[in-house]
């Protein structure tokens, strides 16, 4: 597009009307010519105006007056999106075996000896995390167990599943100690607070309790959700819970305040929101739902970006390490790994059904990174968990980014 340059400042008598029109028919005789004038005249600080045709606009008097559009004065530049950090593809090294039905959640020791997993067979196995021996068995539960997690301040584990009923283990004794009576119906998600002595649970009753650990007392009941809470963080900051649910909504709460409320609504979700996964350095956290992986900016919820790739499943699970590689875990199987600073899937895999499972056995339901964020264990319903670890062989050329930046950016 030819350019012409009008200096700031200069009168636009018809005088200068003329030599405009002097100029344009000189840039069309020889375009690289006063192109060259124009740099060295844009250097100097001139105004820049690009070539355009002008539209007359009706004005409020009903006369017409020359538009000249925004873009005419200065050209619109591609938004700089980040670059994706290299990181190395993701494999399958461990498959362990030994529950009687569907593994739906898991939890790590801060020692970073063993895990925790809980299964559709009623029992809560505990494994040693180096070699995946089966260490101990527990049961209490008469329904499906769907969440557990593991104190870093106690030596105390804590349970939920479908029997209504949240449980509090003693990791000395191996015996119940303490069970949390309220939830009138399932309990799907279960958080412990990194510094105060509560812990939260959520289910299909629509709202997250908040419980007082050593009295067994609901300090809250989080209501506001008209569906069932699927996923809940945690934070030692304000907001110090955050739950996503069936409704399509993440709600980020106070509970400071004498009756806790909530400090913003999320709604732009379209499915369910079953996954959530807080960042473990920057101040940020993503959610999953079958339309799309989001994330947000914390303290008030600021909507970030979208994923650029869409994993068209139901995301059940959703882990982050320090390394800035997100994992996220489908009903169909699918294991994407993501690079959380740029957005782009870098690896795209699906699980192996074991032998004598069904195809369609193939969902995963809970996934995390060990304390070191090497490991990542992934909980199925082939009845198994899986280890996964990076290719120590896996380098720049071998596995080379392929990354297109987005043309249109999605802002919801």
């Amino acid at each position: 597009m030819p350019e012409l340059v009008v200096p700031i400042g200069l009168p636009t008598g018809p005088h200068s009307q003329a030599s405009h029109r002097l100029e344009a028919k000189l840039s069309r005789r020889s375009p690289g010519l006063c192109r060259e004038a124009n740099r060295a005249k844009a250097a100097a600080g001139a105004l820049v105006v690009h070539q355009a045709t002008k539209a007359l606009v009706p004005t409020a008097s009903g006369e017409k007056k020359e538009y000249m559009p925004s873009a005419q004065l200065a050209k619109r530049l591609p938004s700089a999106w980040p670059r994706p950090v290299w990181h190395a593809p993701w494999k399958m090294y461990r498959v362990v075996a030994g529950n009687q039905g569907w593994v739906r959640c898991l939890a790590f020791d801060s020692s970073n000896e063993w895990f925790v997993t809980g299964s559709a067979d009623r029992t809560i196995r505990v494994w040693d995390l180096a070699s995946g021996q089966l260490k101990l068995t527990l049961t209490g539960h008469i329904e499906q167990v769907t969440g557990v997690a593991v104190s870093s301040r106690h030596p105390y584990m804590f349970s939920c599943g479908l029997d209504k009923m949240v449980k509090c283990w003693d990791l000395e004794t191996n015996k119940v100690i303490r069970q949390y009576h309220g939830h009138l119906s399932g309990v799907y998600a279960l958080a412990l607070h990194p510094t105060l002595d509560v812990l939260m649970t959520g289910g299909r009753d629509s709202v997250c309790r908040v419980w007082d650990m050593r009295t067994k007392v609901q300090v809250h009941c989080l209501s506001g959700h008209d569906d069932t809470v699927a996923s809940i963080l945690t934070q030692p900051t304000d907001p110090q819970v955050i739950t996503g649910s069936h409704d399509k909504t993440v709600r980020l709460w106070d509970i400071r305040s004498i009756k806790a409320k909530t400090m913003a609504t999320l709604t732009y979700h379209k499915k369910s929101v079953r996954a959530l996964a807080m960042h473990p350095s920057e101040y940020a956290f993503a959610s999953g739902s079958a339309d799309n992986i989001k994330k947000f900016r914390l303290p008030m919820g600021e909507f970030l970006h979208n994923m650029l790739q869409n994993q068209r499943a139901i995301i059940n699970c959703a882990a982050i390490n320090e390394d800035g590689v997100m994992a996220t875990g489908a009903d169909n199987g699918s294991l994407w790994f993501w690079d959380w600073k740029s957005g782009n899937s870098f690896q795209q895999g699906q699980t192996i059904v074991q032998p004598g499972s069904l195809e369609s056995e193939s969902g995963i339901f809970a996934a995390g990174f060990d304390m070191s964020g090497t490991r990542l264990l992934t909980a199925e319903a082939d009845k198994t968990i899986k280890f996964w670890k990076e290719d120590p062989n896996a380098t720049p050329e071998t596995h080379p980014i392929n990354f297109r930046p987005p043309k249109d950016i999605r802002r919801y």
